[in-house]
């Protein structure tokens, strides 16, 4: 069994740990992990304002109350929703530009202020946003009054429709285009030095002045040139990650990505905070999408809500035998120690405790678990037997609250959660009897 382990471990280090681990110390990825984590305070506020204003769908009884009360300054309070989901891609891309120059500046050691790197990403996408065409070998910005598009600007209920959700993958590819021109600045000296007496915002100022100038260029020719030829970054930036996102909104594609995260956590990496950081523009995407009308089962936190519940491996059943139905002392202590923050999708104590990780015994129903939970939660919303996700809930929301909630208060979507981790908790049996019989008979020779 020790010669099976080592090999079985040695080969998953081998084949996805170093590659992962490669990919994970890039820093665009850590720079849009960063921007993705620096996001989620704005779309759980958006959307609590969002489930907040559609109660009365989900309980026909408070129609009257919010048509007497709430509904009348509902364009008041949903501004908050406006102003956070309805932009949600420049929060996103001014994040990058923040944290792909702070990682940079720190990493490489340039003369770099993370603020003017956001500034100058902030710039580039609001430079690709308006509309062009090509009349005849003359530019000019496209109006279209039936398709609500003034001067270039195409609006939206929210606003600028572009700002929105549909623009996060066109802001990430302008923020690093403008953060890498900004660092070509920086490392080629094209910038005004000023006196060490000048304070430092006018210093700060002066220095952004030509990569300000520069990006402006770059994009301008960049858009002029695509204009040309009848398209625009938008349509050219859709074309793959249009792949991207139905390929993991696929069943297929979301089994992938649930056993990535926990064939790297089998082998000692923190698999969630590597995978989902890298998709989270996907999720929010399709968040925005079913608040719509979209009906997309990869959305908000679809993985807290029904996957990984009591925390990665989908873990809440197994604290629950540690704790009730385990023989080994050692298990049962664990089992208690850990119980609280299982409730909260936190189980580090037994990754680390059991452990979880480099435990063959163990590593099946670890894989098992959150896939047949993914399943059943993809499936569920896939055949509309339960409301998508339209709202960002908190991801340590206990098991049922959060499904609850995040489906805009639908009571058999936390049904399906509890059968979820019911399921969980069944795959988990058999593997962890087996496992609390060898540490009992361990304990017993060491006593």
């Amino acid at each position: 069994m020790e010669d099976s382990s080592n090999k079985f471990f040695s080969f998953f280090e081998k084949t996805l740990m170093e590659p992962m681990g490669k990919l994970a110390q890039f820093k665009i990825v850590r720079a849009i992990m960063g921007a993705g984590l620096s996001a989620i305070p704005f779309t759980i506020v958006g959307s609590m304002f969002l489930v907040f204003n559609i109660l009365p769908l989900t309980f026909p009884s408070l129609e009257g109350i919010f048509n007497a009360t709430f509904f009348k300054i509902s364009d008041l309070y949903m501004l908050a929703n406006s102003a956070t989901m309805g932009i949600l891609s420049l929060y996103f891309c001014v994040a990058l530009g923040y944290e792909y120059t702070k990682i940079i500046a720190e990493e490489e050691e340039l003369n770099m202020t993370p603020i003017s790197g956001a500034l100058l990403a902030m710039f580039a996408f609001f430079l690709s946003i308006p509309q062009l065409i090509n009349d005849g070998g003359q530019i000019t910005r496209l109006t279209n009054i039936d398709d609500l598009i003034i001067n270039g600007w195409a609006m939206g209920n929210d606003g600028v429709t572009r700002l929105g959700t549909i623009g996060i993958f066109t802001g990430i590819v302008m923020a690093v285009i403008a953060v890498q021109l900004y660092r070509l600045c920086v490392t080629k000296n094209w910038v005004i030095k000023m006196p060490d007496s000048v304070p430092e915002g006018v210093t700060r100022a002066f220095t952004a002045l030509i990569p300000a100038f520069v990006v402006a260029f770059v994009v301008l020719i960049i858009i002029g040139i695509l204009t040309v030829f009848n398209t625009d970054i938008f349509q050219m930036i859709a074309i793959p990650f249009s792949f991207v996102t139905k390929l993991t909104n696929s069943w297929l594609g979301i089994i992938a990505i649930y056993f990535l995260v926990h064939a790297l956590w089998l082998v000692g990496i923190h698999g969630a905070n590597i995978i989902f950081p890298l998709i989270s523009p996907i999720l929010l995407s399709n968040l925005s999408a079913n608040t719509e009308g979209a009906h997309i089962p990869l959305a908000g936190e679809f993985n807290n809500a029904f996957v990984t519940i009591g925390g990665s491996g989908a873990t809440l059943g197994l604290c629950l035998f540690l704790v009730y139905m385990a023989k080994s002392e050692q298990l049962k202590v664990l089992g208690k120690a850990s119980l609280v923050p299982v409730f909260f999708n936190i189980n580090e104590p037994l990754i680390f405790g059991i452990p979880l990780i480099y435990n063959l015994y163990l590593a099946i129903p670890f894989f098992l678990a959150p896939m047949a939970s993914a399943s059943i939660g993809y499936f569920a919303i896939k055949f509309e037997m339960i409301q998508p996700i339209i709202a960002n809930m908190p991801w340590p929301s206990p098991v049922g609250i959060g499904a609850f909630i995040s489906t805009g208060g639908d009571w058999k979507a936390a049904v399906v959660a509890l059968i979820c981790a019911l399921v969980a908790f069944l795959i988990y049996l058999p593997f962890a009897r087996f496992y609390d019989q060898k540490l009992v008979k361990q304990e017993k020779r060491e006593m």
